[in-house]
């Protein structure tokens, strides 16, 4: 997995699996369910049930929550820049206790 250190100068547009489409070229971030993995292809689910397809990630446990940073490519597709593992529970219990769920670094991006 890559960090990134923040990048102020070409922020990414934050998107879901309905606008995607309209960010073609353009660096985006979304956040997915991690449903498969195959060749360095991660397929996710978004956060309205598109699947999406994730280009260079691979390494994110089935069913976590997976932040992704990267270029929008046609057909629904992401070109992974940088990966962020949010594990199982994403935003389930993080308003409750305050705290974000741990970053897992086993991730390749």
């Amino acid at each position: 997995m890559r960090f990134a250190e923040m990048d102020t100068s070409g922020p990414a547009a934050f998107v879901n699996g309905e606008i995607l489409k309209m960010f073609v070229g353009r660096r985006v971030r979304t956040v997915v369910q991690a449903q498969r993995e195959e060749g360095g292809v991660l397929f996710g689910q978004s956060t309205e049930w598109h699947q999406l397809t994730i280009i260079g990630a691979s390494g994110a446990p089935m069913s976590h929550y997976v932040e992704i940073i990267g270029i929008a490519e046609p057909n629904q597709a992401i070109r992974a820049e940088v990966c962020t593992d949010f594990g199982e529970n994403f935003g389930e219990n993080c308003c409750a206790s305050h705290s974000f769920p741990p970053v897992n670094s086993t991730m390749n991006c």
